[in-house]
């Protein structure tokens, strides 16, 4: 019988359990509202009931323990044990039988790094109707952490609310602001940026106006305004000097940093020239005038350089130095007025009393002293001095006081006493006959040299025999050089040739071999 009732215990024993295991729930919400300190009882509170000592209490009562539905959201036992484990707060003592976590060590503080130097030379490179190009040149300074890039910042003119352009910083010195309205005057910095911080930002000046630029302005300064302009006092001025650029331009003209007298310049100016025009030029207009030709923020500038001159005044304290023989020295100093030129020269000039004409004798003379010479024995002349610069002559000359006389003089000719030399020489051969090997049939020479005074007899002769006047033997002397011409040579002709030179201090003789082949 005891056999029989076994399996009907155990059975139930399963639904006492889950009976037994529906409060725990509500033992779990009680301890979740205890506190800190008592949750490290909470373990052996939760403890799920053994079913193992439940069994008996079933087996003894099966018919008074109906089996009780099972509930699919009630909790497992091994879920409600999971959901009661405590959790530690931060700084809270660990539960006995584990190890105390060591506690975290002190950072030590980096020192402080500076942040990047502000970027250099911001100007604006390019103007559209709806954007705008920025180029920069990279800070001196970029910190040790490197640099990460660059922020550009905008506001419109009116406003303080600087707004990012660029989301991220990239590290290129050059960025375009699109989508821009035409007409906006767009203020614009530029800020460096680092791991350490951001530098003091680049700001432009002025702020851009956003305006179409079809073309660049330029300026088309002629070939001949690019050196000095010189004009003569009185002369007009009308220069001409045409530009580009879309839209039309702002021309300005400026003469040391201030604006022209537009009482003695007259400037117009149309959509692709400008006309520089003086009416009347004075000294005064002399300088170098500055052109500008500017279109928003982008500008194109040129100089012209003016020279008004006028003839020079005449030479100072010209005086007569010295007289003697034929010959006269003049001394004078540089004018006083330059008439705005270089002094290139002086122009020197005499009169004879008997004439009164005066005669040019230098031109251009460039120092202040002067020589003339080859004057007339018993003359009397005057001299003057005019000054002269890239314009021309002094309108006057500069007269000597004084006036210069050539007397006649008595001079003997002396001749000068040189001593005698004994010149008489006895021949001497300086340069011997060769031997020579000809051809039959081809003319041949025979040379030698000789010196000596008087000037010695030259005689040839062949094979001891003296060559008188034969066609065929053509001798000559020249400067001590003596040749003879042997003419279409034949086998006959061949032999001994002695040049023999005879004076009446002596003689001597030279002779080589002639071979005719």
């Amino acid at each position: 019988m005891t056999g029989k009732t076994a399996p009907p215990a155990k059975k139930t024993a399963p639904a006492a359990a889950k009976k037994k295991a529906v409060p725990a729930p509500k033992e779990e919400t009680a301890l979740k509202k205890e506190t800190t300190p008592k949750e490290e009882a909470a373990p052996k509170e939760e403890e799920a009931p053994d079913p193992a000592t439940e069994e008996l209490p079933a087996s003894e009562h099966p018919l008074e323990q109906p089996p009780v539905p099972r509930d699919e959201s009630a909790p497992s036992p091994m879920e409600a044990g999971a959901e009661l484990t405590p959790v530690l707060a931060e700084g809270s003592p660990a539960p006995p039988g584990e190890p105390a976590a060591p506690a975290p060590e002190p950072e030590l503080e980096k020192p402080k790094e500076e942040p990047p130097s502000c970027p250099l030379s911001l100007t604006v490179e390019e103007v559209t109707e709806n954007s705008f190009t920025l180029t920069w040149k990279a800070p001196e300074q970029m910190g040790r952490a490197g640099l990460d890039g660059y922020v550009v910042e905008i506001h419109k003119d009116g406003s303080s609310d600087w707004k990012a352009v660029n989301q991220e910083p990239f590290l290129s010195t050059r960025y375009t602001i699109p989508n821009l309205s035409s007409g906006d005057k767009i203020h614009v910095r530029v800020v460096a940026v680092s791991a350490s911080g951001a530098s003091v930002p680049a700001t432009l000046e002025q702020p851009v106006l956003i305006r179409e630029i079809l073309q660049l302005p330029k300026i088309r300064m002629p070939r001949h305004l690019r050196e000095t302009y010189i004009r003569r006092v009185g002369d007009a001025v009308n220069i001409m000097i045409p530009f580009q650029g879309k839209p039309q331009p702002e021309v300005s003209w400026t003469k040391g940093g201030q604006p022209l007298d537009t009482n003695r310049i007259n400037i117009r100016n149309t959509a692709r020239d400008t006309i520089f025009y003086i009416r009347q030029a004075q000294r005064g207009d002399s300088g170098k005038y500055e052109l500008t030709v500017q279109i928003n923020g982008a500008e194109d500038k040129a100089t012209l350089d003016i020279q008004v001159v006028e003839p020079p005044g005449p030479p100072q304290n010209l005086k007569l130095v010295d007289v003697w023989g034929f010959n006269v020295a003049l001394e004078w100093t540089p004018p006083a007025d330059n008439g705005n030129s270089e002094i290139k020269g002086y122009r020197v000039q005499k009169s004879d009393k008997k004439s009164g004409k005066w005669f040019t004798v230098l031109e251009r003379c460039t120092r202040t002293s002067c020589t003339i010479s080859d004057l007339i024995i018993g003359n009397t002349y005057s001299f003057r001095v005019f000054s002269e610069n890239i314009c021309g002559l002094s309108d006057s000359a500069a007269v000597a006081s004084g006036v210069a006389y050539i007397e006649k003089t008595k001079t003997t000719y002396q001749p000068e006493k040189i001593p005698q030399r004994d010149m008489m020489e006895p021949p001497k051969f300086t340069q011997p006959l060769t031997d020579r090997t000809t051809t039959r049939g081809y003319s041949t020479h025979l040379f030698c040299s000789v010196r000596g005074f008087p000037q010695p007899k030259i005689i040839w002769l062949k094979n001891q025999m003296e060559i008188r006047e034969d066609p065929k033997y053509i001798a000559l002397i020249d400067q001590g050089v003596c040749s003879l011409e042997i003419r279409k040579p034949g086998p006959f002709d061949g032999g001994v040739y002695t040049c023999k030179a005879v004076n009446p201090l002596g003689e001597a003789s030279v002779d080589c071999r002639l071979d005719v082949k």
